[in-house]
């Protein structure tokens, strides 16, 4: 008896999204006011300024980026989905009650998370190769 079928495992992984995309939203676009800014003599230079908070990524490349943090989200997105993947496949492989088939396909589903794991890890390190290689010290 399967219980994991096709479409509760995508509902699962759907749902996990929207977990995540739920929890890590509002730290992504939170900002705090900028305690530099003073409010009482604003232009629209000194409000750009204020408007855009004190955290906030202002170069494209090197440590801190705005390239560095998107690639960073990414990656731990990859990375998370890749061990959700490698959890549903070992409940298939537990459930799958000696059936080849479903045997054959939670093999499958734990070996393509292990390459999806590898492959995020190898593009975390071209990635910081290549920036570092094009950064000014």
């Amino acid at each position: 008896m399967n219980i994991l079928t096709k479409g509760a495992i995508k509902n699962l992984i759907i749902g996990s999204i929207f977990a995540l995309v739920a929890v890590f939203s509002p730290l992504a676009l939170s900002s705090t006011a900028n305690a530099a800014c003073d409010e009482t003599n604003l232009n629209v230079g000194s409000g750009v300024e204020c408007a855009k908070g004190d955290d906030v990524p202002t170069t494209l490349f090197g440590q801190g980026s705005i390239f560095t943090t998107i690639v960073n989200v990414l990656l731990f997105i990859i990375g998370a989905i890749s061990v959700i993947m490698l959890i549903i496949g070992g409940i298939r492989y537990t459930t799958s009650a000696g059936d080849s088939g479903n045997v054959t396909a939670a093999k499958n589903t734990i070996m393509y998370a292990l390459i999806g794991l590898i492959v995020a890890f190898l593009a975390f390190a071209v990635v910081n190769w290549v920036l570092s290689a094009i950064t000014p010290a």
